[in-house]
């Protein structure tokens, strides 16, 4: 007779061959996004809850609002990835995945960064200046 843990790490182990398969096979550029995802998601927590420095709330503190809605948003990022995946499936290629998945790291490292200059790390004026350029050229 199988154990609930047995059981359990069935269960996960299907659910992530299944996610690995859905998404191509785990890239070094989705590792990478996963890792910025959650050092960008715990450095908000971070300015938030102990620096009550938020720009995402009216107070600046800690919000649960503010962090199901940065949950959703990272959510809707890994939809994307998928998405631009089976695009390359579809149409025989393998490089949009690569350029969605660059874009959204290049976009977390910035919040990651901002997040570091609300705590009040000081930051390189060249990096200041990267971030702002970005920051226009996307809008």
């Amino acid at each position: 007779m199988l154990s609930v843990k047995e059981y359990t790490c069935a269960a996960l182990g299907a659910a992530g061959g299944l996610i690995t398969t859905l998404f191509g096979g785990w890239s070094d550029g989705i590792i990478t996004l996963l890792i910025f995802m959650c050092l960008d998601y715990f450095s908000g927590i971070a300015v938030a809850g102990i620096f009550k420095n938020s720009k995402k709330t009216e107070t600046g503190a800690l919000e649960s609002r503010a962090g199901w809605k940065g949950l959703c948003r990272k959510g809707m990022t890994l939809i994307i990835v998928l998405v631009a995946y089976r695009l390359d499936v579809q149409i025989g290629t393998n490089y949009i995945r690569d350029a969605v998945t660059i874009c959204f790291c290049v976009n977390e490292a910035i919040s990651i960064i901002e997040n570091a200059g609300l705590m009040g790390l000081p930051l390189p004026e060249v990096l200041l200046k990267a971030i702002d350029i970005l920051n226009r050229k996307t809008k």
